[in-house]
């Protein structure tokens, strides 16, 4: 949490960005995004009118791609508009907000999308590009950190939306939905710290690469059992002492 608040600490406005791209290329195939000013506390704030374009690519979108996003490359040849187009387009959206914005993603791929449209696209415009990469927020980054499934992997976006009983809106892999759900989730992350409380207690308990005595100490904690200073130093001799006959 502290990790996010300092990211945001001078921003007045939040982007919640998502992107789609074809298979192999990684290109953008399609955008989403929405803005929302931010209150004092960080939360969520007034949302302005969303942003959706599907984009022209220079290779095939890819069978599996458009299995999920139902984009084809006769969809985008009718309706795309070429990238560099996109992304003029995007600058004008953000409009006056752009210097008091951070863009806020699901993960790391949206910006790689950005780099290989540009590779593809050397005529588009790089500053801003540049400018999104060097304001820009990957979310679960920052959620994975308290909250994980059993086997201590994170959540997909969807799941994570399960976690803070946040009802999905529209269709999964559709852009602007996602980023809908997006700014919900983080909303949501924002204004219910005793959900995360909960979860990153199990994240504590799951976690394996720990010292054997405070690995105990923790699940102790964790189960609703106090442990005094004695009980610790009984952990730590029994661990101390294993090791010496195990020749370790």
């Amino acid at each position: 949490m502290q990790k996010l608040m300092k990211r945001i600490e001078d921003a007045k406005y939040l982007v919640f960005l998502d992107l789609e791209g074809t298979q192999e290329s990684h290109e953008m195939i399609a955008i989403g995004a929405v803005i929302y000013s931010l209150k004092k506390d960080k939360t969520l704030g007034k949302r302005a009118k969303p942003f959706k374009y599907y984009v022209k690519s220079k290779k095939r979108v890819g069978f599996y791609v458009t299995k999920l996003t139902g984009i084809t490359d006769e969809l985008l040849e009718k309706q795309g508009l070429p990238f560099d187009e996109v992304l003029e387009k995007f600058k004008r959206f953000v409009g006056r907000r752009w210097k008091h914005a951070k863009f806020v993603t699901f993960g790391q791929h949206d910006m790689r999308i950005f780099n290989q449209s540009l590779y593809y696209t050397p005529e588009a415009n790089k500053n801003i590009v540049r400018s999104i990469g060097k304001n820009h927020i990957d979310l679960s980054d920052i959620l994975s950190e308290f909250i994980k499934d059993d086997k201590n992997n994170p959540l997909s976006l969807v799941n994570y939306c399960k976690v803070f009983d946040i009802e999905f809106s529209g269709v999964q892999h559709d852009p602007l939905a996602d980023a809908y759900n997006l700014a919900k989730l983080y909303d949501a992350f924002i204004k219910n710290p005793d959900i995360v409380d909960e979860h990153y207690l199990k994240v504590l308990k799951q976690t394996n690469n720990l010292p054997l005595p405070i690995k105990q100490v923790i699940s102790q904690l964790v189960d609703g059992e106090d442990v005094s200073y004695t009980q610790f130093l009984t952990f730590v001799k029994q661990y101390v002492r294993k090791g010496r006959r195990d020749g370790n």
